[in-house]
């Protein structure tokens, strides 16, 4: 990397779209503090948190003292928790439904054997719901056969299917203890992409549109750069926000430098899907826009992530010719973080899908600490980087047919 510019941002914007997570967005403001803190403490510089009052976003203000530098930022999380909760309210029936529902709109329409091409961590990780919860219908079946044959040998045979009523108690309580299962909410996750095959549903579209609306506020103000971050599913919502944005001409010439960082993004997940016409569409414009800046950071060591994958070239939307992003960079969990806590991590899937928001013992080009509070833009940071030699860009989806 060229050596650094000196002091372009004093002010920033920060707007981060969280992916499919039910919980109030006050835990990105104290995993901010709480990582930024230990951050700092490694590489050697200081980061200020203060909440926000009396506003109806949610967010925080930071004051950032890093490279011979003081930079303020405001962030925005741009909340769908709500309609994430929403969406999760089916119940065990319902959640069973959506398991089969969700199986075969995966597989019926090739999509899943396509991702496995890509990655094998993140299929995985979406095939483990579909597993778990029937593990548990068999083991409330397996009870409900056990004590049916009790009451059968014991009372009366009649009331061998009897014992049927232990099954819905049995699958409340493996529902109860899901927050150490996770297979509930991964389970409701891939059904929210699959259940318009792929489309937008109405209500986050509606959301979209406001989430384009404050960003494009944003750029009427005097700060140096506006950086949009979208984790895990919030990737793709941003892709498609970002789109709208420029399309709709709500980019000024003159105004602030508008940046996109995709941590941990799981696009293809959505954009494999026959049904998802405005994703595709939306990633083969914003590839070529000179508008922004767009930097793809996900690491191997992420199971839950479709690591080091160009997302607009493996969905086969990328155009033969002006081709300007992402530039696909690695986190490299191995190398950033010491083989100690490497080793305490390594199987904690869903907090290393979580660790580009978080401290590296050993970091790296990658910090995104820096990249938020600090005195220069994503495109100077990465002014001159080269991809990842690992980078994964050959098309393998089945659908690419775009919106209109």
């Amino acid at each position: 990397m060229s050596s650094l510019p000196q002091q372009t941002v004093r002010r920033r914007r920060v707007f981060y779209i969280p992916g499919y997570d039910p919980i109030h967005p006050r835990r990105y403001r104290e995993l901010y503090r709480k990582e930024g803190a230990e951050q700092a403490e490694i590489s050697g510089y200081a980061i200020e948190l203060h909440g926000k009052r009396g506003k109806k976003r949610y967010g925080w203000s930071v004051r950032g003292e890093m490279e011979d530098a003081t930079v303020d930022a405001e962030f925005d999380v741009l909340v769908w928790s709500d309609i994430v909760r929403d969406s999760m309210e089916r119940g065990i029936v319902g959640t069973y439904m959506l398991l089969f529902r969700t199986a075969w709109v995966y597989i019926a329409s090739g999509a899943l054997g396509r991702l496995m091409r890509l990655r094998k961590g993140p299929v995985i990780a979406a095939l483990y719901p579909v597993g778990f919860l029937l593990v548990q219908l068999v083991i409330a079946l397996l009870l409900a056969w056990g004590l049916g044959t009790l009451l059968a040998t014991y009372v009366h045979p009649w009331l061998f299917w009897a014992g049927l009523i232990v099954v819905p108690f049995a699958l409340e309580w493996f529902r109860r203890k899901d927050n150490k299962f996770f297979a509930y909410y991964l389970m409701h996750d891939y059904a929210y992409s699959a259940r318009y095959r792929g489309a937008e549903p109405p209500e986050l579209e509606t959301r979209m549109a406001k989430f384009t609306a404050e960003i494009a506020d944003a750029l009427k103000t005097d700060v140096d750069e506006v950086l949009v971050v979208g984790h895990s599913s919030g990737a793709h919502l941003a892709v498609s926000v970002l789109a709208d944005l420029i399309r709709l001409g709500y980019v000024p010439a003159n105004g602030p430098t508008l940046s996109f960082l995709s941590l941990g993004q799981v696009v293809p997940m959505v954009s494999f899907l026959p049904e998802a016409h405005r994703l595709r569409r939306d990633l083969a414009y914003l590839c070529t826009r000179p508008e922004l800046t767009w930097v793809d950071v996900t690491a191997p060591g992420d199971g839950c992530a479709f690591a080091l994958c160009d997302p607009v070239a493996v969905s086969g939307v990328a155009p033969e010719e002006g081709k300007r992003w992402p530039l696909i960079l690695s986190a490299a969990f191995t190398q950033t973080l010491s083989p100690e806590r490497w080793k305490a991590m390594r199987w904690r899937f869903f907090r290393l899908h979580f660790q580009y928001l978080c401290a590296f013992d050993l970091p790296g080009d990658y910090d995104y600490f820096r990249i938020t509070a600090g005195p220069l833009t994503l495109s100077e940071r990465f002014e001159d980087r080269p991809p990842s030699p690992s980078l994964i860009d050959t098309p393998a989806s089945k659908y690419t047919s775009t919106a209109a």
